[in-house]
């Protein structure tokens, strides 16, 4: 039941008279959406311009970090290493099983959701989803202490709230509708979902989604309005992101995780969790949110178009340097200073550093790094035991 306005005015989105009829002005979210258009279709492009062996390369490493970066935003940190080997084994390029299954349920999660985007999302995909990121479990399963419901809808009688703070002062952030609406809710959400329409203010209908809008819309609408109702006991912030990026594949029409929301929306975890919050309390026209949301996938695409620059950068790299005689001493700094990145190699190379990594003595080491620099491999800083070598990379600092 609807809270009566009159007697206590509504708090929540879900509570406003009209839920869940939501609107944008598309006029106001126009400038932004052809921005993040442009951006996307540069990122697509510079992908469709490297090879197939590259383009699999850093839709691993893209991959990756959206990965990390979905579950660090729920303050929950991965094994780097494992999540590696989980995404490799997804693309075909191991078949080493990793033993950490929070990790594979969270990487299966995520790659149902883009290769799968032409299959519509229903209540069982969901219950699947949600269940993945508790493996071993079937019915019910634990985060921490608490034992939650998996694989299923919530249905505890106790208000499902987002609060911080210390316990008796705790503040309350959210409370999404009672579990016995649950079912109701996500039934209209997948209703929408798999038929989408969208309501602008500019234009009052309910015909199909604004060809000019289009997908970006759709994915923030989905994902604010998944949160809205917050079906799961655990693990709706993943669900949520996951159901973003099936939004954006249905988009493109393509198996793509290049665009790096996740690791876009980390980047910004206050701001992400403010505009949520804020539009979880507002009214049903959500243009600001919307707003909050296409500029942060544009700043995603910026970011991963970084990541592809960066690989194309390193492939060149290699080019040169296999045109000389390098020793498995030198091939290893190398790659060592190329997986840092730019500027990530804390304090640069010395002969001290490259001695202690390849176990040899100091005057090989200065004889090694010598070698690196006269063939342009490397470029060197200060002198005497200032001496700093970086690796030389085109339009890397």
């Amino acid at each position: 039941m609807y809270t009566n306005p009159e007697s206590n005015p509504t708090r929540y989105i879900w509570q406003q008279l009209g839920w869940p009829a939501l609107t944008v002005d598309s006029a106001e979210l126009a400038p932004a959406l052809d921005l993040a258009r442009l951006e996307q279709g540069r990122l697509l492009g510079q992908l469709e311009a490297i090879g197939l062996a590259q383009m699999q390369h850093i839709s691993r490493e893209l991959w990756v970090q959206d990965t990390l970066a979905t579950a660090a935003i729920e303050g929950e940190m991965l094994s780097v290493d494992s999540v590696r080997s989980s995404v490799a084994r997804r693309l075909g390029l191991s078949e080493v099983l990793t033993r950490d299954r929070d990790v594979d349920g969270l990487v299966e999660l995520m790659e149902d959701a883009s290769s799968n985007y032409q299959t519509p999302l229903s209540h069982d995909r969901l219950y699947r989803w949600q269940a993945a990121l508790f493996a071993g479990s079937t019915i019910d399963g634990l985060a921490g202490i608490r034992r939650v419901a998996v694989g299923r809808y919530r249905s505890h009688l106790d208000a499902m709230q987002i609060v911080s703070g210390r316990q008796g002062m705790e503040v309350v952030h959210y409370e999404a509708p009672a579990s016995s609406d649950v079912a109701r809710e996500m039934s209209a959400f997948l209703c929408w979902f798999n038929t989408p329409k969208i309501t602008t203010k500019n234009q009052q209908t309910s015909g199909t989604t604004m060809p000019s809008m289009g997908g970006l819309v759709r994915a923030a609408i989905a994902h604010l309005w998944f949160e809205a109702i917050h079906p799961f006991e655990d693990g709706n912030g993943r669900v949520g992101r996951a159901i973003a990026d099936l939004a954006l594949a249905q988009d493109v029409g393509a198996a793509v995780r290049v665009f790096g929301l996740s690791k876009q929306l980390l980047e910004s975890r206050k701001e992400y969790y403010d505009a949520l919050n804020a539009a979880q309390r507002g009214g049903l026209d959500i243009t600001p949110w919307v707003l909050w949301f296409v500029q942060s996938f544009t700043a995603g695409c910026v970011r991963s178009q970084a990541v592809v620059r960066a690989a194309m950068q390193k492939t060149a790299f290699w080019q040169r340097a296999n045109s000389h005689d390098l020793n498995a001493r030198q091939r290893k700094i190398l790659a060592r200073l190329l997986e840092a990145g730019d500027g990530g190699f804390l304090g640069g190379m010395t002969t001290e550093k490259y001695s202690k990594i390849n176990g040899t003595s100091k005057p090989t080491a200065t004889r090694d790094l010598t070698q690196l620099q006269a063939w342009g491999l490397l470029l060197v800083t200060g002198v005497g035991k200032g001496t700093r070598y970086a690796v030389n990379v085109e339009g890397w600092n």
